[in-house]
């Protein structure tokens, strides 16, 4: 099942007005309100309660509550985001050391889905491969963003490993540089990693930018900021549509797909915070402070970002926060808050503390629908990262 029949049409719900009030620009300086990680510690208890398969089932997690149908486990994108809502929990003060034991499994438990193909490419697989799974595709989306959680660990834990398993995912993820000259805006990210590949990805290619940014602060190696630094151009060349939204995807013929997701504006004001931080050019600054101010403006009107699927909600609204840790700006809390807050109220169940959305993965809830680790996840990382003090804000990833 590819993602994009996963992410079918979301249903349109009334949004949730973004503008800060007074009260909540003091609020944004002052200590986190423990609400957040009452509830980040309240939903990752029910996703482990409904989701988690424990000690007998490898320490993975099911897709959904459905277990009458469907694959024994979750593919590698909700485990991903599973281990990065215990990694993000990991960051709150006060609570965080009592998740680090849990936080350094989850991470461990990424090379269940690492294999080596014929012709020795490596990569993080979309599904588990044997002895667990079928194995699946190397999607390089995926093997950014787990890249990015091994940059959460390294920097809350500084253990060289885990830069060493972030760098090895940065070399899979950037294979996905397309080489052909002759193709209509040359350049950009290969969605996934297959002779048949026609889709160049905004999404890809952001995620990748984000990461290698990550790995030059970290490394002062000048060959990440030039990748990081080719990569965000490129996005902003070929399928930036307008201040901090970027269409989808351009295919080899040339076809742009228009669709616009948030994580693609979030991951972008993430790569230019991170670039300005680690360049001090005021450029990056001021482009990602236009694209947090165009992105807010847009996707809070109309009821666009109930539209979007709750986890690329968690990426755009972490992206936020971490440019909120540079240049402050209380509009950016707020907008996550309301979000927060609404979402608590309209989509949990109450009796189990669990998360339901349309199929989509975002609007009004469908009961009816099993319960996603996918939606799970997302709650406990924005819930989670409002709970950080605004100090930690600058180890967002």
């Amino acid at each position: 099942m590819t993602r994009l029949t996963r992410l079918a049409a979301a249903a349109v719900v009334i949004g949730v007005a973004c503008a800060a009030t007074p009260q909540q620009a003091n609020a944004a300086t002052a200590a986190p309100d423990p609400v957040w990680q009452q509830r980040a510690s309240a939903t990752h208890d029910a996703m482990q309660d409904a989701l988690y398969t424990g000690s007998a089932g490898h320490g993975l997690y099911r897709e959904n509550t459905d277990t009458t149908a469907g694959n024994p486990y979750s593919f590698l994108w909700e485990y991903r985001e599973a281990t990065q809502a215990t990694l993000d929990l990991q960051g709150i003060p006060g609570v965080g050391p009592a998740y680090s034991h849990a936080a350094a499994a989850r991470v461990d438990g990424f090379e269940r889905y690492h294999a080596v193909a014929p012709g020795g490419r490596p990569g993080y697989e979309s599904y588990l491969p044997a002895p667990l799974g079928t194995g699946g595709d190397v999607y390089y989306d995926d093997n950014a963003v787990v890249g990015l959680s091994f940059v959460s660990q390294y920097q809350a834990t500084e253990d060289p490993a885990a830069l060493d398993h972030a760098q090895a995912a940065f070399d899979v993820a950037v294979r996905s540089w397309n080489t052909d000259t002759t193709l209509p805006c040359a350049g950009g990210s290969d969605w996934i990693d297959r002779p048949d590949n026609t889709v160049r990805a905004a999404n890809v290619t952001g995620l990748t930018a984000q990461l290698a940014a990550h790995l030059y602060e970290e490394t002062h190696d000048a060959s990440y900021l030039r990748w990081s630094t080719k990569l965000y151009d490129w996005n902003n060349r070929c399928l930036k549509q307008s201040a901090g939204l970027y269409r989808n995807s351009i295919s080899d013929d040339g076809t742009i797909d228009p669709t616009l997701w948030t994580y693609n504006s979030g991951a972008m004001i993430g790569t230019a915070t991170i670039l300005y931080r680690a360049t001090d050019d005021p450029k990056y600054l001021q482009q990602a402070s236009a694209a947090a101010r165009a992105s807010l403006a847009y996707w809070s009107a109309d009821g666009r970002l109930q539209q979007q699927p709750a986890v690329f909600d968690a990426f755009w609204f972490k992206d936020l926060l971490l440019l909120d840790s540079v240049q402050h700006d209380p509009a950016y809390r707020a907008a996550a808050e309301q979000w927060a807050t609404a979402t608590w109220r309209d989509n949990r169940d109450p009796a189990t503390g669990l998360f339901h959305f349309q199929p989509s993965g975002g609007g009004d809830p469908d009961w009816d629908r099993p319960a996603a680790t996918l939606d799970q996840a997302a709650m406990i990382q924005v819930f989670a990262v409002l709970g950080w003090s605004q100090d930690r804000l600058g180890e967002v990833s």
